[in-house]
């Protein structure tokens, strides 16, 4: 029996290869990997990702907690800022990244005086940025002109960086290790003296790292990561990939509602949103594959739709898809590569149907771990 739509599906499969991939680049490059919740926070997987990586990566207070509650002790926490209130931070983390030096100066006395620093369990580091822009979306660029994210040279001038051991930066999206190799001769620019103070034990280079994709060139980031650890003399170098672990790991399966003429084109509205539940796609914006009857969809043909979500934004428009037949009522369209920055951006506007979540295990059985209705959309607001 197949999942009643709208569904994302989990493959668990090509979560383990993917795993397997980054298991081993680490043993090449000594280096360690944890898992970036703000892109893929799904607790049921955890424990696949547990068994191959170091850890998570979290942006915030929840996100630290959800990771300590389901995966372990090692959480990279790296926010643009941090609440008063937000002193659980200091007892969920084993790393706490600033990203600012002024922010670093507002915690720096709490931070220092916290009986788990002076146990040295936990370490503290800075943001910085590379200013090395190297083809991201604007949206997705920390290095863009006037950034909030990470700390320029220039403020760092004559600063006392008493406490601080790390140093982090997170400037890519979606690419090779080539924009990497860019990046960091930006870092040694503008930061060499800093990583190369014997108080710099790590270095965090963040995420953006299309580690798994087939292109991706391996040996270049062995290679990279070595020149970094011994320019440095660094204990430890770390990625925090959100995308890897999960690349081709989730599909959203969908249902055509209705089709339509509007003018030259002809519309088939879908019970999946563009911007309640693949947001990346008006956002990037990203074009996702997706196949009718198995087949993938066509660049250019006689069948073709421009595909549109079920909510009441005009702009709600997930993009126009040429398929093989004609499409009609009831048909089955299954958007790819839908694991990353989609469960965890989901909302519930306009208060329709939410997906459910379902794990297909590595012998090919599917069961729904998680379903919604009208009491959690309800409950959101009270």
């Amino acid at each position: 029996m197949r999942t009643p739509t709208p569904a994302y599906l989990i493959d668990l499969a090509v979560i383990r290869k993917n795993c397997e991939a980054l298991s081993e680049l680490k043993a090449r490059t000594g280096c360690r990997i944890v898992q970036a919740l703000k892109a893929f926070a799904l607790p049921a997987v955890f424990p696949l990702l547990r068994d191959h990586l170091d850890g998570c990566c979290a942006s915030g207070l929840w996100e630290a907690q959800l990771a300590r509650e389901f995966f372990g002790e090692t959480v990279l926490t790296c926010g643009p800022v941090y609440r008063d209130t937000d002193t659980d931070l200091f007892n969920l983390s084993s790393h706490i990244v600033f990203n600012s030096l002024s922010h670093w100066q507002h915690w720096r006395h709490y931070a220092l005086n916290h009986p788990r620093y002076q146990k040295g369990i936990i370490s503290y580091g800075l943001r910085l940025n590379p200013q090395r822009s190297t083809g991201s979306p604007p949206i997705y660029d920390p290095c863009r002109q006037g950034s909030r994210l990470g700390a320029l040279a220039s403020s760092l001038k004559n600063a006392d960086l008493e406490g601080l051991s790390g140093c982090h930066f997170h400037s890519l999206c979606d690419q090779n290790s080539d924009a990497l190799a860019k990046t960091l001769e930006a870092l040694d620019l503008h930061f060499g003296a800093l990583l190369r103070r014997p108080q710099i034990r790590w270095l965090n280079m963040g995420g953006g790292h299309a580690l798994t994709r087939p292109d991706y060139d391996q040996q270049l980031l062995v290679d990279l990561i070595k020149q970094s650890r011994d320019c440095y003399h660094l204990d430890e170098i770390w990625l925090e990939p959100g995308e890897a672990p999960v690349l081709n790991a989730g599909s959203l399966h969908s249902t055509v509602l209705d089709i339509f003429q509007s003018g030259k084109e002809t519309v088939a509205i879908l019970d999946v949103s563009a911007t309640a539940h693949m947001p990346d796609v008006l956002e990037m914006p990203y074009r996702p594959n997706l196949t009718l009857d198995g087949v993938p969809s066509l660049e250019r043909g006689t069948h073709r739709y421009q595909l549109g979500g079920s909510t009441c934004l005009a702009g709600d428009i997930i993009g126009p898809y040429s398929f093989h037949r004609p499409l009609k009522i009831g048909d089955r369209l299954i958007f790819q590569d839908m694991a990353q920055y989609t469960m965890v951006k989901t909302t519930y506007f306009n208060g329709i149907q939410h997906p459910s979540i379902t794990l297909r295990d590595e012998s090919g059985n599917e069961q729904m771990i998680r379903s919604f209705d009208y009491e959690d959309f309800k409950r959101r607001l009270m």
